[in-house]
Order: C-alpha cells, then structure tokens, then sequence
C-alpha cells in the first residue's frame, strides 16, 4: 500500500464542513438517531429489492452501527425526509478504528428507487466524501488513506454515481454459491489438524487468528472488540455452521489456524430464491496454508448445511485474491452468480 513520510492530515488537507444537500424532493436533511434505526431499515429494504434481492440488510446490523463507539451519528450521519416524515434517503460515514497499514473511511446509503435519477444522490454522496475526507484529515498517520464504497453490478447508477464524483473502480468481488443437493467430497487437513465447532469460548483467538490471517487480504484492516462481537454475538450468526481448525505449533501448543464462519438470515430466503447459509469469513493462517485446512473446513460447513435441509450456501470473494481463493471455492464447486465492484478515492 505504500509508505508516506507525511501524515495522511497533512495529505488530505484542509477537510471543509460537507455542505448540506438542498432538493426540492426532499422536505428536511438531519443527523439520524438512535429513533430512526426503523425508518432507514425500512428504506435499506425498499433498495436491497432492486438493487440485491439476494441479500438484504439486517436491521440488527444497523442498530450495531449505532452501538459503536467509532460511530458519532451527530457528525457521521445524514438522513432525508418527505413531506410526510418518511426517510427516503440516508448517508453514514463509518471510520473504522484499528488502522495498521491503512486508515479507512467508508460512506454507506443511498436514495429510495422511486426517487432516484433527480440528483438527490450526487448530493448525498458529495456531502458523505465531505465527512470522508474530514475523518481521513482528522488522522496523524503516516499511512495510506481511503475512501472506500461498494457497487453492486444490478445497480449501475450506483458505480456511474461512484464514477462521476471522482472514485475509481479498485477491485471485483464475486458472489458464488453452491448448490447442496450434490455431494460434499470428504476433505481430511493434513495430520495434526482438529476441526471443531466454534464455541464461544474459542472466540477471542479466533477473532486474533482473523486478524493475523486477513493482514494479506485486500483493504483488510483488524476488527475491533465491538465490531467482533456484534457479529458472533449477532442473531443471525450460525455457531452450528461455524468451525475452526486448530493446529500444533513447534512448541507443542494447540493454537487455532483457521476458520469458517457463517449467517442465515431466514428473511432473505424468499426473496433470494432458496434456503441456507452465507459463509461470512474464511482464513488460514498464511504459515499454515497448503494443507488442505481451508477446504476441510467448507467440507464441514457444507456437509453442516445439508443435515440442516438448506438448498445453497453462498459467499463473497475477491476475484484477485492473492491466496488462490476463488480457485479454492470452484474447486468446492460453487459457481459465480454476482459481481460487486469496489471503488475507492486515495490519498
């Protein structure tokens, strides 16, 4: 990513206050609350449907956003509002902390279907790069600095807004899923590995071996505590389709060497087509590749899924990955369906 003699303050600049959009369809710009996780959960679902039927936001997820201690809404949020109150459009800026090679800023949101095409998103996305860029400014780092956002390719007007304000198209991730009604080949990691379920016990070195393991990952940074926790501790989280694989290291020492964790959000079912699982995070530590325990472990996930009755189980990878991941899920027979495109502005 690049080393900088100066910090990424003295980079970005002078970072003014994001100027407040101004639309005639939209009756009133404020902070969001804690009182409107309803409202933007409401209108996250009305995009998801025609932007990424396949998945859609979980309101449990928004109101962890609120939760984080990195999250100020008073400063990092925006919502609109019609005539009648309801929200048609929202903009957050998440500063995620931990920031060892790369400081992050990431605007989230949008505008609602029925009032897209009439400029409402230029305005809310040249207010969110705003705060971006203030957040980026506001770090004394010597460390590369981005502002990074996501497109689904079934919402080009997303990655032409994207475009149009100046960010680049960085990276392709790809969705692929796997259908279950065919057999799962039987993987055995080499000797000296255990695969186990995820207990929460285990949960504190498995959120470090994640870590350790995503360091080589693209615009990957450590998690913190709070972020971690909302995800296994989430209601969505599926201990039962979760594992981990522990190896022993030259001391004698059984530590954890990688992992597979997973979601099943029931909501989604109907309007993705099928029953199952998504496999959220998958790793192996870098020392401890090439024997066979990442495949083990979706071994274990699929096979899981099946006794359950699920149809699919699905997951998202970077088509560049330098660890040979998409080779490794093909491999597993999952196939491409999707495609998100990843856009960042660097400083």
């Amino acid at each position: 990513m690049g080393d900088f003699e100066t910090s990424l303050a003295e980079r970005v600049g002078d970072a003014q206050v994001p100027v407040v959009p101004q639309h005639p369809d939209v009756a009133e710009w404020r902070p969001a609350t804690e009182g409107d996780i309803d409202g933007i959960w409401q209108l996250r679902q009305f995009m998801g449907q025609v932007d990424h039927p396949n998945y859609l936001t979980a309101r449990g997820a928004i109101a962890a956003d609120f939760g984080y201690s990195h999250f100020h809404p008073e400063l990092d949020s925006l919502v609109g509002l019609d005539a009648t109150g309801r929200i048609v459009a929202v903009g957050m800026v998440m500063f995620p902390p931990r920031q060892v090679s790369l400081v992050r800023s990431l605007p989230i949101g949008g505008v609602h279907p029925l009032l897209r095409g009439r400029g409402i998103g230029r305005q809310l996305l040249a207010w969110q790069l705003g705060r971006a860029k203030q957040q980026l400014a506001s770090s004394a780092k010597a460390l590369p600095g981005w502002i990074l956002t996501y497109a689904d390719e079934r919402s080009p007007q997303n990655a032409s807004l994207f475009e149009h304000a100046g960010l680049g198209l960085a990276r392709y991730f790809l969705t692929l899923e796997r259908p279950l009604d065919a057999p799962v080949r039987v993987v055995d990691a080499a000797a000296g590995i255990r695969i186990a379920g995820f207990t929460a016990a285990a949960s504190a070195e498995v959120h470090a071996t994640r870590d350790e393991a995503f360091m080589d990952h693209w615009g990957s940074q450590p998690m913190s505590d709070e972020n971690w926790n909302a995800f296994v501790g989430g209601k969505w989280f599926r201990p039962d389709l979760s594992f981990v694989a522990y190896g022993t290291d030259e001391s004698g020492t059984e530590r954890v060497v990688g992992f597979v964790l997973s979601t099943a959000n029931e909501n989604v079912w109907a309007t993705q087509g099928f029953t199952g699982s998504y496999i959220d995070l998958v790793g192996v530590l870098s020392g401890w590749r090439g024997r066979h325990i990442a495949q083990s472990l979706l071994a274990a996930q699929l096979a899981a899924g099946q006794a359950l009755g699920h149809e699919r189980v699905t997951l998202a990878v970077d088509s560049a990955s330098p660890t040979g991941a998409l080779g490794l899920y093909t491999g597993m027979g999952f196939v491409p369906t999707h495609k998100k495109m990843a856009y960042t502005l660097e400083f």
